[in-house]
């Protein structure tokens, strides 16, 4: 890794430093023709104003002089050129040049014309001469017009690109180094996260990624992530082998109980194989509760549980809970009250499903309970609250946002059998997939025992359900 971020980086930066040099050199090749261009031009009319009196000295070759300055002045050519009315230079244009590369007509109008055919530029100028220079030269005939046409190499680019390939070099060498510094610091801890995921993944949770003091923040957040991903992984490794060992000895308590009273039927030796038939039955019943919990919390997990959420009576359904629950808490010795409104109250719910969270909270509280469990319904604008109430030992503080853990089991004591508590689980899956809301209080507000409140909504809702301030008349506050 770290050796393809150093040859990414840099990659990009001698793609960089490439088109950087080829956009100098032609900047520099542009300016340079046209710094050339204004040059010639300057020197052009230089000459051309000393052409008139030199053209009479009787001693003088005005042609050859030319020719000479521009073997000593550093241009590629010097003519005395004629332009013809018919647009036509006389003797020609040198080469490489033609009559498309020049302007006529802005020299038929006495104007200098500049201009370049690849690395020569040229400069024509119109001459102003007399009959007398005019006939120096060979007796240039008046229609005709004279013009000093001089042309110079401009010098190519490519000849300073030595110190731009030096330059280019040096970056790379630089960034060759910055590079590899930079791949280290990026791809080490990568590297490290890579292993640890990995370790993690074959199932030694125990790895952990090291962050190092050096490491950018970004991914030194990212080593944190990890190990706090693994930490969770840990702990709820934990949370699962203890709710695996809490739902097997609720298996098994169940299954000693049915396998020892069978055999002692099958033996002959119980004195009274009536009741050992119920003890039978009941922990069969347990056990068939027991699997359905499983059961409802593997439809939970996999979204293959239906609702059909419609307009439902709280009260109609509460009401019909407590009656069904009623002789299970009198063979219990448990007072079973409800404090419910006379008038329907409304919520968006699933008929069964609002039962089942009901009868769970039933079932928990029996489970509890010293000689009381309370069933309530409260009604406020927006929402419905229905509470179940026990005097039991209650709850600790630190407990009560946990108690709808499925893999959590409170440290209460109850003079009773108890669930593995998976009926709470269930509770909070369900509330939740009817955009409720779920919690437990302990104590209660007569000081004892513990209340599980659950808020429905009375309609859509669009934020979190607020907790109920105004409930109806003759109703209890939860």
């Amino acid at each position: 890794m770290r050796r393809r971020i150093t040859i990414a980086m840099v990659s990009v930066l001698a793609i960089a430093l490439a088109l950087t040099t080829l956009g100098s050199l032609v900047l520099v090749h542009r300016a340079a023709t046209s710094s050339t261009e204004d040059e010639l031009t300057g020197e052009a009319y230089a000459i051309a104003s000393g052409i008139d009196s030199a053209s009479t000295h009787p001693r003088l070759d005005t042609r050859a002089a030319l020719r000479l300055l521009a073997r000593v002045g550093n241009f590629a050519d010097v003519e005395l050129l004629v332009l013809t009315p018919s647009g036509t230079f006389l003797p020609g244009l040198p080469a490489p040049f033609s009559p498309a590369n020049v302007d006529t007509p802005a020299i038929e109008a006495d104007r200098a014309v500049s201009g370049n055919v690849g690395q020569i530029v040229f400069s024509a100028v119109p001459l102003s001469l007399d009959a007398r220079a005019r006939s120096a030269f060979g007796g240039i005939p008046p229609a005709d017009l004279p013009v000093l046409f001089v042309a110079r190499r401009v010098p190519s680019p490519v000849s300073g690109s030595a110190y731009f390939a030096l330059v280019a070099l040096g970056a790379l060498v630089v960034a060759t180094i910055v590079a590899a510094f930079l791949g280290g610091r990026i791809s080490s801890p990568l590297t490290r996260a890579v292993d640890t995921t990995t370790a993690i993944a074959s199932g030694d949770l125990s790895a952990r990624v090291e962050v190092s003091p050096g490491d950018y923040p970004e991914l030194a957040a990212l080593a944190r992530s990890i190990n706090a991903m693994g930490d969770s992984l840990v702990e709820a490794k934990g949370l699962e082998r203890q709710f695996l060992m809490s739902v097997s000895h609720d298996l098994r308590t169940p299954l000693t109980a049915i396998r020892g009273y069978a055999e002692a039927i099958a033996d002959g030796a119980s004195d009274d194989p009536a009741a050992a038939a119920a003890v039978i039955i009941e922990a069969s019943a347990r056990l068939e509760r027991l699997v359905q919990d499983l059961l409802d919390l593997a439809r939970l997990d996999a979204k293959r549980f239906s609702l059909e959420i419609r307009g439902t009576d709280a009260v109609e359904v509460a009401r019909s809970v407590v009656q069904r629950f009623s002789p299970k808490a009198r063979a219990l010795h448990v007072s079973l009250d409800g404090t419910l409104p006379d008038s329907p109250v409304e919520v968006r719910a699933d008929p069964d499903r609002l039962a089942q969270v009901i009868s769970n909270l039933l079932e928990n509280a029996l489970d509890f309970a010293s000689s009381r469990v309370l069933v309530g319904v409260g009604a406020a604008e927006t929402h419905c609250a229905i509470w179940v109430d026990d005097d039991g030992p209650g709850i600790a503080p630190e407990d009560l946002s946990r108690v709808f853990d499925r893999h959590f089991s409170a440290d209460r004591t109850s003079r009773r059998a108890i669930r593995s508590g998976l009926g709470l689980a269930i509770v909070a899956e369900l509330v939740a997939a009817m955009e409720g809301q779920v919690r437990a209080e302990s104590p209660t507000p007569s000081g004892e025992g513990t209340r599980m409140v659950v808020w429905m909504p009375r309609s859509r809702p669009s934020s979190p359900l607020p907790p109920p301030v105004a409930l109806s008349r003759g109703t209890a506050d939860p």
